[in-house]
């Protein structure tokens, strides 16, 4: 993403990244494999946590309702075409 005109900060992009990562940043596994960096971002991927709407109810969210708004916050911080 930081190749397409991104403009999420760093931390917003390891939270992205590694919002997944349940080992790491719940369970303090793989901390051996971490440089100052990675440290560093670890509290802000544990705070993005709890903004994880797939694991967090039984519910599936709207996915038609939710998708203006996701639609605009896509279309303010990543523009136009990506590239992959």
């Amino acid at each position: 993403m930081k190749f397409n005109n991104c403009s999420i900060p760093e931390e917003g992009l390891y939270m992205i990244r590694f919002h997944s990562f349940y080992p790491w940043h719940s369970h303090s596994d793989y901390m051996h494999l971490c440089n100052e960096k990675d440290l560093r971002m670890l509290p802000w991927v544990q705070e993005f946590n709890k903004f994880d709407l797939y694991t967090k109810s039984t519910n599936l969210p709207d996915v038609e309702k939710l998708k203006p708004y996701y639609q605009s916050l896509i279309d303010k911080y990543c523009p136009g075409i990506l590239k992959w």
